[in-house]
């Protein structure tokens, strides 16, 4: 990284070549690590030593001055830290009570009985809606289930990621921003050129596959409403209706895997590896924790 002043300059850029050489954006934590640098060249520091009262002075100051994205700095100082002590150097590394997780949402696992329902509805939407931008919601939420994809990997999705000789899409958006490759179903992918063909005219001006009125990808909070207004859509009547979530068909996907190998007789740990590595996961713990799932869905039948 060109810019760098301080003393950890040359650690920073061994551990961002490392990173990407993983596969990893360099960008991811570029800017933090850049800000961080030159805190130290600021103030002087002489020795690339990663001490408990420079993160915490550094962190301070931050903090005085208001700055933004208090949570992400902290995060790469402590993956900083993280890489020294793993290259042999004495580091100070961030407790990880500091970065306890929040608290995750409960999936919802549809029945096959439900999905067929709200992908009816998702269509009629589509057809009866007015403004060309929902004509992207059968496509996008089908890709969406029929390939595990996080829901951002899909509604960011750019046209020319898609081979439509092969069926392969490659995901560059990902959560850790680790490229990988999907195939697509036969189905999926003929559904995915009939979108093309008849939306063309509509996508003319952008590169997004699954683009917005403004030629923008469709947002996260526009899936979410209108995934839920075709969820009420196929249940009329019902009160007490529980709400959903664009990532609960990425949860349906996985669960589903799992409970048809169970069905086949195959080894479920020994198939872990390759749903792990198809839906971009960096562990294989990641993964089993579909496993519970898969007997929740399994029961819904």
């Amino acid at each position: 990284m060109s810019g760098l002043a301080s003393a950890f300059a040359p650690l920073i850029n061994t551990m961002l070549d490392y990173r990407e050489a993983l596969g990893y954006s360099r960008s991811t934590h570029s800017a933090n690590l850049q800000a961080f640098d030159r805190y130290c060249a600021e103030r002087g520091v002489e020795k690339a030593a990663l001490t408990k009262k420079l993160v915490w002075d550094y962190m301070d100051e931050l903090n005085a001055k208001k700055r933004s994205g208090m949570k992400e700095k902290a995060a790469t100082l402590r993956l900083f830290g993280k890489y020294l002590c793993a290259i042999g150097k004495t580091a100070y590394v961030m407790p990880d009570e500091m970065f306890a997780a929040s608290k995750t949402e409960t999936p919802y696992i549809f029945t096959d009985r439900e999905l067929t329902v709200l992908f009816k509805a998702i269509d009629s939407f589509a057809e009866s809606n007015g403004n060309p931008a929902a004509k992207v919601f059968p496509a996008l939420f089908r890709l969406i289930y029929t390939c595990g994809l996080r829901p951002n990997e899909g509604r960011e999705l750019l046209a020319g990621n898609i081979n439509f000789d092969t069926g392969e899409i490659l995901i560059t958006k990902t959560k850790r921003h680790k490229e990988r490759i999907v195939v697509m179903s036969d189905d999926m992918l003929d559904f995915c050129e009939s979108y093309s063909d008849a939306s063309v005219g509509y996508r003319n001006k952008t590169d997004c596959f699954f683009p917005a009125q403004d030629g923008a990808p469709i947002t996260s909070a526009r899936m979410g409403a209108v995934l839920n207004e075709c969820w009420s859509a196929a249940h009329p009547g019902i009160d007490g209706l529980p709400g959903i979530r664009v990532y609960d068909l990425r949860h349906r996907f996985a669960s589903a895997a799992l409970v048809r190998w169970i069905d086949e007789g195959k080894d479920l740990y020994a198939m872990l590896p390759y749903l792990s590595s198809y839906m971009g996961h960096d562990t294989l713990s990641e993964t089993a924790h579909y496993y519970g799932k898969k007997k929740i869905m399994a029961s819904r039948h």
